[in-house]
């Protein structure tokens, strides 16, 4: 296992933990009642869930990454730590405010979530076959 890797997947599994519960209780009780409540609850929904599928992926980076021969298995692990920093991050804190123009970050997020799966894919496509196939 990569230590800094597996760090960073520990700390980003927790805070994605924890911003779900917080949504499910202190965000809820903060924005009910607002006209666009319904929307911020599902903003923060759809943050919590790329948070924590990308936490997991960043478990993926620290298994791979003493095995695999060059950097791109962290290129992809960094670039999922930034999705999750401007997809998840603009969301959780349109979902807190109501501040539409952070959704301009969001999808730039969602490029950084897909270009790290295609660079993930790279690495894989570098790799040398196994014997006999």
């Amino acid at each position: 296992m990569h230590r800094a890797w597996l760090l960073t997947t520990a700390g980003m599994g927790f805070l994605g933990v924890a911003f779900g519960a917080l949504g499910g209780h202190a965000v809820k009780r903060l924005v009910e009642g607002l006209a666009d409540g319904p929307q911020r609850l599902a903003w923060w929904e759809t943050s919590s869930k790329y948070h924590l599928t990308h936490a997991l992926a960043l478990g993926l980076v620290a298994a791979l990454a003493p095995h695999v021969p060059g950097r791109k298995v962290q290129v992809a692990g960094a670039l999922w730590l930034l999705g999750t920093v401007l997809f998840s991050g603009s969301l959780y804190a349109m979902a807190l405010t109501g501040e539409r123009a952070l959704a301009r970050l969001t999808p730039v997020g969602g490029v950084c979530f897909m270009a790290g799966w295609l660079v993930l894919g790279w690495a894989a496509l570098a790799l040398p076959k196994a014997p006999g196939r």
